[in-house]
């Protein structure tokens, strides 16, 4: 397992080893120790999740403003463009955004501590995509920001008009929303 370095530091794209031959493949997706090797956090995972989306459906930008949630993500079938945005005001990298493909054919998960807002777009026919959170979710405390926010300046990779979910549409502008200190 080896971590890749983004354009922000804190986000990292985690690249297993995998072993194949006639048979098939096999790769440790997840492993406590080396993770916390290279993130040189010891995270403690509370929750999985696993959703099937349908090509374009674009989810996010999702965060929660109390018990913010740090995600290891990944696609085990299809792919997606996954995206994570920088909303701590602390930050020096504040606003900015980091966009990976994440596939089952490239097998690379995608680490965002807290702080970042998060969403992806469905690039295949489907995608199964799972996700590791640090915290539970508190539908509450979660909050939504623009996809298509203009001070973002996100290229989706939209080949067609996206499909959005109702929370998704209300999504707030990234200066009017509640963000990290």
């Amino acid at each position: 397992m080896k971590a890749i370095q983004t354009s922000i530091p804190d986000l990292l794209i985690i690249e297993p080893r995998v072993f194949g031959d006639d048979r098939g493949f096999f790769y440790e997706s997840f492993n406590r120790q080396k993770f916390a090797e290279l993130t040189g956090r010891d995270v403690d995972f509370v929750q999985d999740n696993h959703s099937r989306s349908v090509k374009n459906a674009l989810h996010g930008l999702h965060y929660q403003i109390q018990h913010p949630q740090a995600k290891l993500v990944r696609v085990v079938q299809g792919a997606v463009l996954d995206v994570a945005v920088d909303i701590r005001k602390s930050s020096p990298t504040f606003g900015q955004h980091v966009a990976v493909k994440l596939s089952a054919e490239n097998k690379r998960m995608f680490w965002m501590p807290e702080g970042f807002a998060h969403g992806f777009v469905v690039l295949s026919d489907t995608a199964d995509f799972l996700y590791k959170t640090t915290d539970y979710w508190f539908p509450e405390h979660e909050r939504c920001l623009r996809w298509d926010d203009p001070d973002l300046v996100i290229d989706w990779q939209l080949t067609a008009t996206p499909v959005l979910s109702a929370k998704d549409l209300l999504g707030k502008a990234f200066t009017e929303t509640e963000l990290f200190a």
